[in-house]
């Protein structure tokens, strides 16, 4: 049962898959909540425009592919506030799919790269080295400081934002702060999960624990404990299956959903018999 941590590699990936689906579950509470899973998925993949930039210009991967990922999630709502013609997901469509081709097309130019992107793509947990487990542990740290002392607020705005702002809840400063921190999980995620899985790692803890509780408190602990427990079973159990460790993560997570949404289902059907027992 020990065996895989006799190696390190597996030592980093297991910590750092914890850590990893702690976060996704801790961000994706407000990215369902605020129905922006279109936003996380296309942001995964336009930050690949900004981490071949990043390698263009001998910029930090990190910074380059965050800062990328910030500018875009801002572009993005400040074109669906101000074009109210156009949906957020035309919007969302145009800014995302252009940065990935960016991305694309400089790596069809520049064919030697240091760094390798299909990582990025696929996820690459057990050839995490130390300096990205850093940047994951110093990441979900400060998503956790955010989210601690901007709780209330975040809560507020995160289902009626127009009354927040009456009331005095700097709305936009959130909004942009949140784009941050959501720019910085998905960049240094990136390595993990890869960006084609991304998204399920920010969806479905948090689509998971709202099928559990309708509690805002107990969700957010919720998504955060199904997201690590799932991040360091799918590496566990892909050691011994060969198989991607990165998939496998985001399958223990899918198994999780239909667990819950299974006994919801069979909750709310006991509810009802138990109802119309009552009646008679």
């Amino acid at each position: 049962m020990l065996e895989p941590f006799a190696y390190d590699f597996f030592v980093r990936g297991f910590v750092v898959a914890g850590l990893v689906g702690a976060l996704c579950g801790l961000m994706g509470v407000y990215v369902v909540l605020r129905r922006m899973s279109y936003i996380g998925h296309g942001l995964s993949h336009a930050m690949l425009g900004g981490a071949v930039v990043s390698y263009v210009m001998a910029f930090n991967f990190y910074l380059g592919a965050g800062l990328w990922g910030f500018l875009s999630a801002l572009l993005i709502n400040t074109t669906v506030q101000r074009r109210r013609m156009l949906g957020a997901d035309a919007v969302i469509g145009v800014i995302t799919t252009a940065s990935f081709a960016v991305g694309v097309a400089i790596i069809s130019r520049y064919r030697t790269f240091t760094r390798n992107f299909e990582a990025a793509l696929l996820g690459e947990i057990l050839g995490i080295q130390p300096q990205d487990l850093l940047a994951v542990a110093v990441m979900t740290v400060l998503a956790a400081v955010f989210v601690f002392f901007c709780y209330r607020r975040l809560l507020f705005v995160t289902f009626d934002p127009e009354v927040a702002g009456y009331y005095g809840v700097p709305v936009q400063w959130l909004d942009s702060l949140f784009a941050l921190a959501l720019a910085g999980t998905i960049v240094v995620s990136m390595q993990v999960i890869g960006v084609t899985m991304l998204v399920a790692a920010l969806v479905i803890p948090a689509a998971t624990a709202r099928l559990l509780t309708d509690s805002f408190h107990r969700l957010v602990l919720l998504s955060v404990g199904i997201g690590a427990l799932s991040g360091v079973a799918g590496v566990y159990i892909s050691y011994y299956l060969d198989i991607s460790s990165g998939a496998n993560v985001v399958l223990v997570t899918t198994g999780a959903f239909a667990l819950a949404y299974a006994w919801s289902a069979l909750r709310h059907r006991l509810a009802a018999i138990q109802g119309l027992r009552a009646l008679d």
